[in-house]
């Protein structure tokens, strides 16, 4: 095994991602080194790079959305060559939060590729509680993919207590979007409205199911509204992160509907809780991480073929800071493009 390895890591805040050699972890007692063969890139890493959502220590290996093959293990249970993917959540699993299931709130909780070093790199290294196993049939960039995009689109609806025979509409279409329409779906959703203001999503979505609302060219409340005869829809999903998105799920609800909002955003949002959440008894909703019983759920969904989140994957780039850097930009912008992965060569 290489003893130094390449990672592209953020420096500085406000400033490109750049290409380091860095040395390759060294598993201790309980943890798992993993050769990254791919890793998705999400909106998350813009705000990273921009400084808009706290990351570090700097530098930092960005990246949480990581498969790959077991390189080396100092834990029981895993052997070379296994096929995983990681929970980017590592934490203690001895407290109250972990042992009741709510690992995201651990106190000694970290995140991979945003507390400690992330998969934008040739090796990772994790404790073996983040590590699962990737079932035959599914490929390593879809298991990346789902390790974010799939898993918090996934806890969103469950936080938003999604029954079967409800109505949803999701904002935003990018990653998170296009799983959450499927996962809609596969919940029982009796009709799914995606909302955003790009063509080549919406018509992607529509694939799925979905009824598109391009934002761009009518107002979403208004068309979502009279879609639903004026009664609106039981669950709204912003996974978008602007002011803007995050006031329509709220004005979109119906009497006693969820919004759930997964979106990151720094801005203040008004709201006229007597019209919107009061006299309607709704209800906003905060929706951070996921949890690892998740995961093993969705794999299992996959498995047996409910869902299929690999489809949404628009673009593969190499493990290198231009290329990143160039899909990073594009989503500071919501450009075109669901899901981009690093293909990491072996």
């Amino acid at each position: 095994m290489y003893q130094i390895m390449k990672a592209i890591q953020l420096i500085e805040a406000e400033k490109p991602l750049v290409e380091a050699e860095i040395p390759v972890p060294r598993p201790q007692e309980g943890e798992v080194l993993i050769k990254v063969h791919a890793a998705g890139i999400c909106h998350s890493d813009v705000h990273y790079r921009n400084g808009r959502a706290p990351a570090g220590p700097l530098p930092l290996t960005l990246g949480h959305e990581v498969a790959g093959l077991v390189e080396a293990s100092e834990a029981p249970g895993w052997e070379a060559g296994d096929r995983v993917c990681l929970h980017y959540l590592v934490f203690c699993g001895a407290c109250d939060a972990c042992t009741g299931g709510r690992e995201q709130f651990c106190p000694e909780g970290q995140m991979i590729g945003k507390s400690r070093d992330g998969g934008f790199a040739e090796y990772i290294c994790v404790p073996a509680s983040s590590v699962h196993a990737i079932p035959p049939g599914i490929d390593l960039a879809e298991a990346a993919i789902m390790m974010c995009s799939t898993s918090t689109a996934f806890h969103a609806m469950k936080q938003a207590r999604l029954q079967p025979g409800e109505t949803v509409a999701v904002f935003g279409c990018g990653g998170l979007g296009y799983s959450a329409v499927q996962l809609a779906k596969t919940l029982g959703a009796s009709r799914v409205f995606a909302v955003d203001i790009d063509e080549h999503k919406l018509a992607q979505v529509e694939r799925l199911g979905a009824e598109a609302v391009h934002a761009g060219q009518v107002d979403p409340v208004e068309r979502i509204r009279a879609l639903t005869r004026g009664a609106g829809v039981d669950v709204a999903v912003e996974l978008v992160g602007l002011a803007r998105t995050i006031d329509q799920a709220v004005r979109v609800l119906a009497n006693r509907g969820r919004a759930a909002l997964a979106g990151i955003t720094d801005e203040a949002v008004s709201v006229n809780t007597y019209h919107d959440l009061i006299g309607r008894e709704g209800e906003i909703i905060g929706v951070s991480d996921h949890q690892g019983s998740e995961i093993r759920q969705l794999l299992a969904w996959r498995v047996e073929g409910r869902i299929a989140p690999g489809s949404g994957i628009t673009g593969t780039v190499a493990l290198e800071a231009d290329a990143v850097n160039g899909v990073l930009d594009q989503l500071a912008c919501f450009g075109p493009g669901t899901r981009t992965v690093i293909e990491v060569e072996p």
